[in-house]
């Protein structure tokens, strides 16, 4: 048996309603952000993990607070957890961009990978260190962990993980939602999936 990880999107932004691209920018969570927080928090004290871990990003690290008081956890910021730069899109929405640049979206649409945006990170690059990040939890927990991170970093690493073709990350894993919870079992190079976009609500 491996570890047991609980990979986490984090709470709800003041740029969701506007699908917005947040990347690496700091961005609040709203009053439905917080809420969601707390269920996240309801849920850990059900299913008790032994350890925290969180991208350095703010909105993360509000969404595990809440957890890591009612565990009396101290979470570990995890740099290698943080989302991913998306160059001319950082800030704006898919419509905006396309109103300079409808080339770059249009390429995006065909391959997010090949084609991501201009002078954003690169995709490879990230899920590879999502899956570098994710193993050395997995290496260091003897039980179960608790991760909140970001939807595309976590769509990626996933793909890197279970073997899928990275251009496919968004066909294959929409989207994750916020504070949904998505369960895998590592051990060394192998990798289960054994829930995906779990929601939590407080009981």
């Amino acid at each position: 048996m491996g570890a047991r990880l609980l990979l986490a999107r984090h709470g709800q932004t003041e740029w969701h309603a506007e699908n917005r691209y947040a990347g690496t920018s700091e961005v609040a969570l709203t009053e439905e952000g917080i809420r969601q927080a707390d269920a996240l928090a309801a849920y850990a004290r059900r299913v008790k993990p032994d350890g925290l871990f969180c991208s350095p990003q703010r909105r993360a690290r509000r969404t595990i607070e809440p957890a890591a008081e009612a565990l009396e956890l101290v979470p570990e910021i995890v740099a290698d957890l943080r989302e991913t730069y998306f160059g001319i899109a950082e800030g704006r929405t898919r419509d905006e961009v396309r109103q300079t640049n409808p080339e770059a979206v249009e390429r995006f649409l065909a391959d997010p990978v090949a084609g991501a945006f201009p002078g954003a990170d690169d995709p490879a690059e990230a899920a590879e260190r999502g899956a570098r990040a994710i193993r050395a939890i997995a290496a260091a927990t003897s039980g179960t962990a608790l991760v909140v991170a970001h939807n595309t970093l976590l769509r990626l690493t996933l793909c890197q993980l279970l073997g899928i073709p990275l251009s496919r990350y968004r066909g294959v894993f929409p989207r994750l939602d916020n504070a949904a919870v998505t369960e895998l079992e590592v051990s060394g190079d192998r990798t289960a999936l054994v829930r995906f976009n779990l929601p939590v609500e407080p009981r």
